[in-house]
């Protein structure tokens, strides 16, 4: 089924506004303890059970208005639903900042394989907004498969080392800034592979 258009905000909001609430509500609680069931939770944690329900309800929204999820999506959900069960079952932050560096490694493995094939799955999943040459897509592909495994391990010392606060701060920011930017400035080191499609015809 095609995609249905929206309006480039809405879709914005409903990506990344989940997580925004998810900071936002933690910075609000994050010194509070919460007794629930007979058992103590942290802010981070209670901040870290609310995000699951507001970002499928989000997801839904945009499965209804588009009528379509990426591959990318579903995974990540499953990953948060996933690990927030972990969390709030053995009551231990650790499993939800793991997730971050498993979505990445994951990300970097599949990209890795179709590397070691010869192929570029990223080039399957973007070629309809990007089209560019096998050659390109090669380059792009090896290049975000690095960018990736560098962000898993990052994650990992990030929250094994550093205050949980610092990590939600960068988790919400820092690695989405730091992939947006790292895209942007591979698209246009890419230019000469990009294929023109001629529009007129469609006019």
């Amino acid at each position: 089924m095609a995609e249905k258009q929206i309006n480039p905000i809405v879709k914005q909001v409903l990506e990344l506004g989940p997580t925004l609430i998810f900071f936002l509500l933690y910075i609000r609680i994050k010194d509070d303890m919460f007794l629930i069931a007979g058992r103590e939770y942290t802010g981070f944690i209670v901040a870290a059970l609310v995000f699951v329900p507001i970002l499928l309800v989000a997801m839904g929204i945009l499965w209804w208005l588009t009528g379509k999820l990426s591959r990318m999506q579903v995974f990540t959900a499953f990953m948060v639903i996933f690990f927030g069960g972990l969390t709030a079952y053995f009551n231990d932050e650790r499993f939800f900042k793991m997730k971050t560096s498993i979505v990445y490694g994951c990300m970097a493995g599949l990209l890795a394989i179709g590397l070691l094939r010869g192929q570029s799955y990223l080039q399957y999943v973007m070629e309809e907004f990007l089209p560019m040459e096998r050659e390109g897509w090669m380059i792009f592909t090896r290049r975000i498969t690095a960018m990736f495994a560098a962000l898993a391990i990052a994650n990992e010392i990030i929250w094994r080392t550093q205050s949980t606060e610092l990590w939600v701060k960068l988790e919400t920011f820092a690695f989405p800034a730091i992939l947006f930017f790292f895209l942007w400035a591979q698209i246009v080191a890419l230019q000469k592979y990009l294929i023109e499609t001629d529009t007129t015809s469609e006019s």
